[in-house]
């Protein structure tokens, strides 16, 4: 029976896009809650992975770092079948890694260029990196229900979204990030379809997360963040990996195919300033 208080004891999770920000948060928050073994994944940030996997292993985890570009085909497949082989089975995947487009040189990219980088990475990479992730969970949970920490737990896959794709926003960022999160969840909800009752497959959707971006915005994006919410506050990666850990415990067997906000409730009150 899975603890309570460490509901994820015995289990082995990858975490994608873990270097920093949300996807930190989400390894530091399942280290905590037991997770025997984790592989922390980067793109260029090594030292961030460096940072993060240091971080878990003072909780008892054992944890490792690799690095995968998901906007290409052959190393996103690579890379997951590199995972299954290293922890031998996976328990749990949280797909954080996402294109940034909005800080540091690709800030300064033309609306084409920052699109089809998202597609590539965010539409493409979670697609192609999730059809297989699937299929060997899926392979995992037939060939032996022995070989899972609980054998009543179905192994877990979460993407991540966006809580305004379905509704729209205005500007380059609603025209960019909105097809694009509306695309993944759409495929995490497909996905969901085929895989289960084996695989449990979810989307987490943040709202406005004070990232990196969200550190070193406008008084003006500071108020629409909080106003937006009826929590009158920026949310934080640790309210996203809070998240994260309920559609992923064992426990919760029952919960696939669903798209969880993560937004501190939608202020429909709220008229701008």
């Amino acid at each position: 029976m899975t603890s309570t208080t460490r509901p994820f004891a015995g289990t082995r999770i990858v975490v994608t896009g873990a270097s920093s920000g949300i996807g930190r948060e989400i390894a530091i928050r399942f280290a905590t809650l037991g997770c025997e073994s984790m592989l922390v994944h980067f793109h260029r940030n090594q030292d961030g992975a460096n940072e993060t996997a240091s971080t878990i292993a003072k909780t008892g985890c054992d944890a490792s770092i690799a690095s995968c570009d998901f906007s290409d085909a052959q190393q996103a497949s690579d890379f997951v079948d590199a995972a299954f082989a290293k922890l031998t089975r996976v328990d749990v995947w949280i797909h954080c890694a996402g294109a940034d487009v909005l800080t540091g040189e690709a800030g300064g990219w033309s609306f084409e260029r920052k699109l089809r980088h998202l597609i590539n990475v965010d539409v493409i990479g979670s697609i192609q990196s999730g059809r297989r992730v699937g299929a060997l969970m899926k392979l995992q949970a037939r060939a032996s229900s022995e070989a899972l920490s609980d054998p009543s737990a179905p192994p877990s896959i979460a993407l991540i979204g966006w809580d305004q794709a379905s509704q729209g926003m205005e500007g380059d960022a609603g025209q960019m990030f909105g097809p694009v999160k509306a695309a993944v969840e759409a495929f995490a909800k497909s996905l969901a379809q085929d895989l289960a009752p084996q695989v449990r497959v979810n989307t987490i959707l943040p709202g406005w997360i004070q990232t990196q971006w969200g550190e070193s915005t406008s008084e003006y994006w500071n108020r629409r963040a909080g106003g937006q919410s009826l929590m009158h506050r920026w949310g934080t990666p640790a309210d996203v990996a809070a998240a994260a850990a309920y559609v992923s415990n064992p426990c919760h067997t029952f919960v696939t195919g669903q798209s969880i906000e993560v937004n501190g409730g939608w202020n429909r009150k709220f008229t701008g300033g």
